[in-house]
């Protein structure tokens, strides 16, 4: 099995790159989906949140209040190390497990791990491969607006909340460039699948494709 983590900042293109290996046939373990699972109502980790951050970030139907806790969090980094101390173990967990389920359907797998926050939260797991989708903030910043209609402030602001690209860009082996065309970003990411697709050795060429 192979094991590639998938990381890249906000509106960086990372699951177009997750969609397109899963057409080639890899295994996609979605971070994101993970913690909202572990986040679902009744669940230990929502009851911990609960317990930490108060009722206020609770909605009415038991579940998580997004909203409330991320403007409980955001730009308290002592709150942001309190949540985040409650929620990865449990999505380490998670993940560990599905990583296992995938590798016992087929041991040939290649599974991506497509995770946001890996340089500040899994970087030293043994990945056989650190792929980074990136693109410049400013044009990022403009596919926030553009496409997503948030505004230039709130854009600015989840860019700068995020680990700055030189971080992301130090551990990568692979970075695909999304700064293109979509074809483009497409074609790079079908060539790193000619890399990844089983019988062939992943590699750690730290480039661009």
């Amino acid at each position: 099995m192979a094991l590639v983590a998938l990381t890249g900042g906000i509106a960086s293109g990372k699951s177009t790159i997750a969609r397109r290996l899963a057409e080639h046939g890899a295994v996609i373990v979605d971070a994101d989906q993970i913690v909202r699972e572990v986040q679902a109502p009744g669940s230990p980790v929502l009851d911990a949140i609960a317990d930490e951050f108060g009722a206020a970030v609770i909605r009415p139907d038991g579940s998580l209040d997004r909203a409330a806790l991320g403007a409980r969090v955001f730009g308290d980094t002592a709150a942001l190390a309190r949540l985040n101390a409650i929620v990865h173990p449990a999505v380490r967990r998670d993940s560990a497990r599905r990583f296992a389920d995938a590798l016992a359907s087929d041991p040939g797998a290649v599974v991506v791990y497509d995770v946001p926050l890996l340089v500040e939260a899994r970087v030293d797991d043994p990945w056989e491969l650190i792929v980074v989708a990136h693109a410049p903030a400013d044009l990022r910043r403009r596919r926030l607006v553009e496409l997503r209609g948030l505004t230039e402030a709130d854009a600015a602001a989840r860019i700068a909340a995020q680990v700055d690209d030189d971080a992301r860009l130090a551990v990568a082996d692979v970075v695909i460039d999304t700064s293109g065309t979509l074809e483009d970003t497409l074609a790079q990411t079908d060539a790193l699948w000619e890399r990844l697709r089983p019988g062939q050795a992943p590699g750690t060429d730290a480039r661009p494709l």
